[in-house]
């Protein structure tokens, strides 16, 4: 590299040996002053509670009028007795006390007791000098509270990461090389944001050929996307590629109770980074800190104060340093503008939903070291999990191996991957839920009648699977759908066949039975959801055209669009939604009558069996169309269908 890592600063002359400023040190000796005068203070009122102090002159008059019982001499008083207490209560007794006497006195003090019969205890002291006593009342205290004191710190510096208690030290992970065990190799799925990142440590490493044609490194990199996508993932891979020191550390670890706390924890931060420079700082989910600062429904003043030195951190080190932040976030639209603008974080790296290729790509990163049977299709299973994100292929790997652990297998099948893919969008079967005839039959139906319109409808999804199994996820009973191609854009003619199939069920129930069952909430809630959305967001609707009645969700958490227009015309964008809901609905009941024999057909099989496949649905399909008459031959053509 072209330059070498700054070395560490040295403390100050004017700090002591452990580093600590002699601000630290005087203010650890009046905390040990301060319990030092408390534990006097406390010791003194525990003896005046106990005892009664008295002059001496009147200790002697109490010895010349021989009502002394006993004495005990101590290092700082005498104790007496007198006899009257001593007879009243010994277990109760009020005990006098006077200051030593001079030594000159002592022995014939003693003498004197004795004569009078009064008992003596203890041991006849020297009188201690007043330094000695200063010394041990005073000095040898602070002395071992401040001793305990330092070590207690210190032991909580270690263990809080420095500072009083270690609350405005930055508590980021540092990863060095290899340390993470994560490589660009273990990324998949991903190719575009691996390439920029490629690029930023290579800037790291060879930072001289950008320079010979004046490129400057950029400041900071955004990573977006949708959770599971991989963000952090590709975070802990830079951190196995790069050869510099990576600080990891997330948004929520800057924010305390305490007000300043997170803005000393970022300049602490990128101190740390410019003494190891060239480094990286990744911030994972910079939403909590880096939301923008509108005080219009009031305001966070330690969140916007950590904010506002991220700013100006960024705007304040040196990019010939090395030092470059990364964030992720899944929520770019409430970031701050002054952190997006260039400069600051100068791209945004997008990490997507993968496509076929790289979910593909994903399934055999993580089956590298999962055993499989010569039968497995990562094609085919990848073809199924449309729109599914790298956490959930993961997590569906597991499952499968899970599968074949339990079964007593020791190698993963294609069935165990099929079936897990099951398991995670409808649960496990359970096995204990037992419906009544008449309750098999209404499920049967309801999703032979799913079935069948997908199969007599064009421009739909192929059914692959049609049971009528309860699961885990509550669901009597699903079809099953997997497109043949990936596609990124659907026509109105599509969206509508789609709502023909997600109202067949209901249709099926109504024809067949005459009645309304609970069996269609989910299908009726999705139906309505994307119908709604056929009017309000996609300008499919007659009545409004082209016209936009929300404002864009965030497109990487599935939130709800939140409606942008009068409450009249809410009211009519209502009424549309339920007029596409009436035109799916008849749609799909003409469909189902039409076919009405064939739907009796494969709802008795799939009775029978509780679990078909779509091959076998669409070998009653074909058979059907086999039978039919040809074009001009048969009934007249102005004979009803039926």
């Amino acid at each position: 590299m072209s330059e070498n890592p700054k070395k560490p600063v040295r403390p100050p002359a004017s700090q002591d040996g452990d580093g600590k400023p002699p601000r630290t040190i005087f203010t650890m000796i009046l905390v040990a002053l301060i319990f030092t005068v408390l534990i006097n203070s406390l010791y003194e009122s525990i003896t005046h509670s106990q005892f009664e102090q008295i002059t001496y002159d009147a200790f002697l008059s109490m010895l010349d009028e021989d009502q002394v019982d006993s004495v005990e001499f101590q290092t700082d008083r005498i104790l007496i007795l007198s006899r009257e207490e001593a007879a009243r209560d010994p277990r109760a007794r009020t005990v006098h006390y006077t200051g030593l006497i001079p030594n000159l006195e002592l022995n014939a003090l003693v003498e004197e007791l004795e004569a009078k019969g009064a008992k003596v205890d203890g041991q006849i002291i020297e009188q201690v000098s007043p330094i000695l006593s200063f010394i041990l009342s005073w000095v040898l205290p602070i002395a071992i509270m401040y001793l305990l004191f330092s070590l207690l710190m210190r032991s909580m510096s270690k263990r809080m990461g420095g500072g009083l208690g270690g609350i405005g030290q930055s508590n980021a992970k540092v990863y060095m090389e290899k340390q993470t065990g994560v490589t660009f190799k273990d990324v998949a799925g991903q190719d575009e944001a691996k390439e920029s990142l490629e690029e930023i440590i290579d800037f790291l490493h060879n930072p001289a050929k950008y320079a010979e044609i004046g490129a400057k490194l950029p400041k900071g990199a955004l990573l977006v996307g949708s959770p599971g996508t991989g963000k952090t993932l590709l975070a802990k891979a830079v951190a196995g590629e790069a050869d510099v020191p990576f600080f990891s550390i997330s948004g929520s670890g800057f924010v305390e109770m305490f007000v300043g706390v997170g803005a000393s924890r970022v300049r602490d931060l990128f101190q740390q980074a410019a003494k190891m420079a060239p480094a990286i700082i990744f911030i994972d989910e910079i939403d909590a800190i880096g939301k923008t600062r509108d005080t219009r429904m009031g305001g966070n003043d330690e969140r916007e104060q950590t904010l506002n030195q991220l700013l100006a951190e960024m705007d304040g080190f040196d990019p010939s340093k090395g030092v470059i932040v990364l964030a992720a976030t899944n929520r770019p639209e409430v970031l701050d503008k002054a952190l997006l603008r260039p400069g600051r974080f100068d791209r945004r790296i997008v990490v997507d939903r993968p496509n076929l290729s790289g979910r593909y790509q994903t399934l055999v990163v993580h089956t590298r070291n999962i055993k499989l049977t010569d039968d497995v299709d990562l094609h085919k299973l990848a073809a199924a999990t449309a729109g599914a994100v790298g956490a959930d292929l993961a997590n569906l790997v597991n499952e499968a191996a899970l599968r074949a652990v339990r079964q007593g297998r020791q190698a993963v099948n294609q069935q165990d991957l099929l079936a897990s893919f099951e398991v995670v969008i409808a649960g496990t079967e359970k096995k204990g839920t037992v419906l009544t005839d008449t309750e098999k039959r209404i499920v049967s139906y309801h999703e032979v009648g799913h079935a069948l319109v997908a199969a007599m409808e064009k421009h739909t999804q192929p059914v692959s699977k049609i049971t009528i199994v309860p699961h885990t996820s509550g669901a009597l009973g699903y079809t099953m759908q997997m497109p043949e191609e990936e596609k990124f854009l659907q026509s109105r003619h599509e969206l509508m066949t789609e709502l023909e199939t997600l109202v067949g069920g209901r249709a099926a129930e109504q024809l067949v039975f005459g009645v309304q069952t609970t069996g269609a909430a989910n299908d009726i809630e999705r139906a309505t959801e994307l119908a709604r959305r056929m009017v309000m967001q996609y300008g499919m609707s007659d009545k409004f055209g082209l016209m936009a009645l929300t404002t864009a969700a965030n497109q990487y958490l599935d939130g709800q669009a939140a409606v942008n227009c009068a409450d009249s015309t809410a009211a009519e964008a209502d009424r549309e939604v339920q007029r596409l809901l009436s035109d799916a609905y008849g749609k799909a009941s003409a469909v189902l009558q039409e076919h009405r024999a064939l739907l009796d057909e494969i709802a008795l099989f799939l009775l029978q069996k509780e679990t078909i496949t779509g091959d076998e649905l669409m070998a009653f399909v074909n058979a059907d169309k086999k039978e039919l008459p040809p074009a001009g031959d048969g009934a007249p053509s102005d004979a009803p269908a039926d």
